[in-house]
């Protein structure tokens, strides 16, 4: 049972968490409105400023798992800080950029500290909060990812239009003000201090590595690659004496079905990030700018409603919610289904049912996910449940791009007549089976057991 002053302290560590993570998903997305400039301005070819956005994201999945590994071991408000600061030395590296160098140095520093708040984003509220009172402080969580993707675009168009794209490095440096409130109010338990298994660590970060090139570069070179590496990781961890991550974690069948239910639905929900703005820009022909704005509202609804998500969550159960995220994501793909193409008005309509639908899935999974772990194992845990956020975006990017470039002659949807909405059409048509998969598997392994008290 929480003290009132311990209570007090985890309310406001959970706004400072909110605040970080904002800043954290903007500069993630920021960029990506300025790489042309940057590709102009130091004669580079796409695939070479790509890098810009493709490096954050590697070191930023890797990132993740460490430092969730390492918060088993060490205090979350001395990883916190380490990376906050790093988070900002990269951000300077990048203002001052005058070379391309510079520039995916500054980004590479950025990640390696900026992984430290989604890998303790999910920590923070299983640790600080009581059971009962848990998923409301994961939708609080939630908040601060919903703002930063709300906002991330429009203020980076805001940005540039009135200074050089260099002002983006700065925004990281807010950071800064969080660190002595973590400091301060971010109270823990003494943790026992475990040897670290670098070679493991090493041999999995090689491993997402490079699985995300291959997906990237379509590269199966790189996959072979990859599945080597992971099968010496397989090895490692199986034969040292103190593993980077324990076999046994992956004996629960809890932990494991959740991990493939949060992949399949992130990569799923990804197209409301991917797939949306490529509807809007190749069949209602919107300016970039504009596309921003049409997912706003998407965003700002989420936000309000993730501390909602959070408590309902705590009243009535997670499979409430998840039930809920369902029905509301199955109505937000059965739409985009029926009418892509349709007015953009409409399309942001669609749009919010789908982001809250998300964001209501996601709190029930984290919550899930977390109460199945064992108290001594979750940051490594909750650590690859954000890791593999990032390859099931990445899965689901290049899913979605391919099938794009194959097209589709005719809608499977009978509803869609819209010229050239096809291929979307088709694509949501397929992502309303996977949801319901996803129920049908969720049900099989949590909800039946949220009877017995255990969801």
């Amino acid at each position: 049972m929480q003290t009132e002053p311990q209570q007090q302290s985890a309310e406001k560590v959970l706004r400072v968490l909110v605040f970080t993570l904002m800043i954290t998903v903007m500069n993630a997305t920021m960029f990506n409105i300025v790489l042309p400039q940057i590709r102009t301005e130091f004669h580079l070819s796409f695939s070479q400023v790509s890098w810009v956005t493709s490096a954050f994201l590697l070191i930023y999945a890797v990132g993740t798992v460490m430092y969730g590994k390492l918060a088993d071991s060490y205090k979350l408000k001395h990883l916190l800080t380490f990376g906050l600061i790093m988070f900002a030395t990269g951000s300077l590296i990048g203002f001052f950029a005058h070379n391309f160098g510079m520039v995916l140095l500054g980004r590479i520093v950025q990640a390696a500290g900026a992984a430290v708040v989604p890998a303790t984003s999910s920590i923070i509220p299983v640790r600080s909060f009581p059971q009962e009172q848990r998923g409301r402080a994961l939708g609080i969580s939630m908040t601060g990812m919903a703002i930063g993707s709300a906002l991330g675009p429009v203020l980076s168009s805001l940005l540039v239009s009135l200074l050089d794209w260099r002002w983006l490095f700065c925004m990281p440096l807010f950071t800064l003000i969080a660190v002595p409130y973590f400091r301060k109010y971010l109270e823990e338990e003494e943790r026992e201090s475990v040897k670290m298994d670098w070679i493991g660590s090493g041999l999995l970060a090689v491993t997402i590595t490079l699985l995300l090139l291959a997906i990237t570069n379509q590269s199966l070179l790189l996959a072979v690659g990859c599945i080597l590496f992971f099968l010496l990781f397989l090895v490692r961890i199986k034969t040292a004496a103190e593993p980077f991550i324990r076999p046994g974690l992956f004996r629960s069948k809890r932990y494991s079905l959740g991990l493939l239910i949060a992949f399949l639905m992130i990569g799923s929900g990804y197209s409301f990030a991917f797939l949306s703005p490529q509807l809007l820009a190749n069949v209602n022909h919107l300016a970039p700018g504009l596309i921003g704005f049409v997912m706003v509202p998407g965003a700002i609804v989420t936000a309000f409603l993730g501390k909602k998500a959070g408590i309902l969550a705590d009243k009535k159960g997670n499979s409430y919610l998840f039930y809920t995220a369902s029905v509301l994501l199955l109505s937000s793909y059965v739409l985009f289904s029926s009418f892509a193409g349709v007015s953009p008005v409409l399309i942001a309509v669609f749009l919010i049912f789908g982001n809250v639908g998300l964001s209501f899935m996601m709190i029930s999974m984290s919550n899930a996910i977390s109460q199945s772990l064992p108290r001594e194992q979750i940051g490594v845990g909750m650590g690859l449940l954000a890791m593999l956020n990032f390859i099931a975006g990445a899965l689901a990017a290049t899913l979605y791009g391919k099938t794009i470039d194959g097209g589709a002659a005719v809608s499977w949807n009978l509803l869609n007549s819209y010229p050239g909405a096809s291929v979307y059409s088709n694509i949501y048509s397929a992502l309303v089976l996977v949801i319901l998969g996803l129920a049908c598997l969720y049900y099989m392994q949590f909800g039946r057991s949220s009877l017995r008290g255990l969801n």
